[in-house]
């Protein structure tokens, strides 16, 4: 039996967090060209307006008149800059939100395909948390991280250079301070985190103790707990305000920092400028303009520095978001129909090969749809093959062993098998396995050993679009979908016909209860419209729209009083004609045919 490769998309690539953003940036190329040449052309274009202050302030330092042009350029700068700083955010956006849906949609088509095994191990909550959480936080990776601090890291460092040319002193002194600068920033974004977190904690705690309070009421009553509850939800709050005065603590003094440095910063460059000292003045002097070209410069590099810090924040977050979608995705998966179809023409040759060599020598090596449609009628064509067919078990259950974990077994060794059109019941206390015998029939899970073969498939490999034409599926409860009747019985498969719905309502019994209604078919299917029995009636409809050959019935009257019982047991009298039946019952009168002991 073969394996697998786990999380392959339909076109057979490994799908990771790292090949969606890819693939979107690959696909999206224009949108990342934009990205591109707005975050260079915001980074050029904000270095030219101090430098052209500086000229005009130079040249009205000379007494002469500023040229027009002059001024004409500091503006069309300004604007150029804006205009590029709106067009890195816009296309942010927009590429975040494409990648977001890659995300999304990569995520719900591994989801469908996940084993049953790895869907039971999965917490709603967490699943839900992957889709919104952890995808929004790598849609930041881009429009708050990576792209952002490439753009602040290209910004500090196109201003230092620009200052090393017109003084160095001020250059040193920033390369000096600015270590500092983002350290004291992280130091303060970590424990404003901190105590966000902690505040979010306690809210949650507080907002928590309400319902909980409410719920209980009457025994906090009975107990005289009331100081006791009035006292737990005083520390909440407590713990709450005191993460948020942290909060507004570190907020406080970060800002007005940053502003006694940068004055500092100026003071110091401005003093040795006008020192008259000439080893100072080699690094410090400069002209009038220059001076008001370079305090711009120290008022914009203090900016970025500050959103370093939250971008490296956000990276760190996003990077834990990425890990747990990739687990997501290293999740096992049911196996490609390319797979399966390998599996099931290896099964195929197999087990027929010398058989039907000469009438299935094109079939065997043709897709697996036409395998799986052809296959009863071509046997059915050969005269040495209908013998055959009659002594083969349709359904054989082999040595099967199987657990939902390792060293929980709840099958050992078992065998047995049904025949075409024979009528089975499983009989067993209860958690003997027999519900798990029908999850394995159905191929929801592998079996640890042994074979499990319908029609001499392995049930396994059966591919999800061709089991509803093998399987009808009766449950205890009926599964409502949103839609018509017509849509609860075909589950919107296009592939069975009108004619299939009608005839599927009529062995069911439901089809004048159907034709009674003001739509029919049409109408739209609410809670009110059927009993109970009905509604198991509509199941079996469901499970034989397909016309499908064997039929699991798994203790589909538990629920059901002696009267609609009878009707339900008419009902799959009807449809069992013809077709191989396995059922489960407790109920005496439910039971069918020779029965297998679990």
């Amino acid at each position: 039996m073969s394996k697998h490769n786990s999380n392959v998309d339909n076109g057979g690539k490994v799908l990771s967090v790292g090949s969606i953003i890819l693939h979107t940036t690959i696909k999206k190329k224009w949108l990342s060209l934009g990205i591109i040449t707005a975050v260079c052309g915001a980074v050029i274009t904000a270095l030219y307006p101090p430098l052209v202050l500086g000229r005009i302030v130079d040249t009205l330092a000379a007494g002469c008149q500023v040229p027009l042009y002059l001024i004409f350029l500091y503006m069309v700068f300004n604007v150029i800059t804006g205009l590029m700083e709106a067009a890195r955010e816009g296309l942010l956006t927009v590429f975040g939100q494409k990648i977001t849906h890659a995300l999304r949609s990569g995520l719900m088509e591994h989801f469908t395909r996940l084993t049953a095994d790895s869907l039971n191990r999965q917490e709603p909550g967490a699943v839900v948390s992957r889709f919104v959480g952890d995808v929004d936080t790598v849609e930041n990776l881009f429009t708050l991280g990576i792209v952002s601090m490439f753009a602040d890291t290209c910004k500090i460092i196109s201003i230092l250079a620009v200052i090393w040319f017109r003084n160095k002193g001020l250059a040193i002194l920033l390369l000096i301070l600015l270590p500092f600068i983002f350290w004291f920033t992280r130091y303060v974004q970590r424990n404003m985190l901190e105590a966000q977190l902690r505040n979010r904690r306690a809210v949650s705690k507080a907002s928590g103790h309400v319902p909980e309070t409410l719920r209980n009421i009457r025994t906090i009553h009975n107990l005289g707990k009331e100081k006791y509850m009035e006292k737990k939800y005083d520390e909440y709050i407590g713990d709450s305000y005191k993460a948020m005065e942290k909060t507004n603590f570190y907020d406080a003094i970060y800002s007005p920092v940053i502003l006694i440095l940068n004055a500092i910063v100026v003071a110091v460059v401005m003093l040795f400028s006008a020192s008259g000292n000439a080893k100072a003045l080699t690094l410090f002097g400069m002209s009038a303009g220059t001076a008001v070209a370079v305090i711009n410069y120290i008022s914009q590099i203090f900016a970025p520095v500050e959103s370093l810090g939250m971008e490296i924040q956000t990276i760190q977050s996003a990077i834990a978001g990425v890990r747990r979608i990739n687990e997501f995705f290293a999740l096992p998966t049911l196996p490609a129909i390319e797979a399966v179809n390998a599996d099931i023409k290896a099964d195929f040759n197999v087990d027929i090969k010398a058989d039907i060599k000469a009438d299935f020598k094109s079939d065997v090596n043709a897709d697996i749809n036409v395998v799986l449609e052809t296959q009863t009628a071509n046997i059915n064509n050969s005269e040495e093959l209908k013998a055959r067919k009659a002594c083969t078990p349709y359904v054989q259950f082999n040595n099967v062993t199987f657990g939902y974990e390792a060293d929980h077994i709840i099958i050992k060794d078992k065998s047995f098998n049904v025949d075409m059109g024979e009528q089975v019941t499983l009989q067993g206390r209860t958690g003997a396995g027999k519900s798990t015998i029908f999850k394995l029939l159905l191929g929801l899970y592998r079996p640890l050993k042994g074979q499990i073969l319908i029609d001499g498939i392995d049930s396994y490999n059966i591919p999800d679009n061709k089991k509803r034409r093998i399987f009808g599926y009766v449950e205890q409860t009926f599964h409502m979908v949103p839609g018509t009747v017509k849509d609860q019985i075909t589950l919107y498969d296009e592939a069975i016909s009108m004619d299939e719905v009608v005839n599927a309502a009529r062995l069911a019994g439901l089809h004048d209860t159907i034709m009674s209604f003001d739509k029919g078919y049409d109408t739209s299917c609410t809670q009110e419209i059927f009993s109970q029995g009905q509604w198991q009636l509509l199941s079996i409809a469901r499970a034989t729209a397909a016309n499908p050959q064997l039929l699991l019935l798994d203790e589909i009257t538990a629920n059901l009083d002696a009267d609609t019982e009878r009707e339900v047991l008419k009902a799959l009298k009807n449809v069992s004609e013809n077709r191989t039946v396995i059922s489960i019952s407790h109920r005496v009168t439910a039971r069918t045919g020779r029965v297998i002991s679990c």
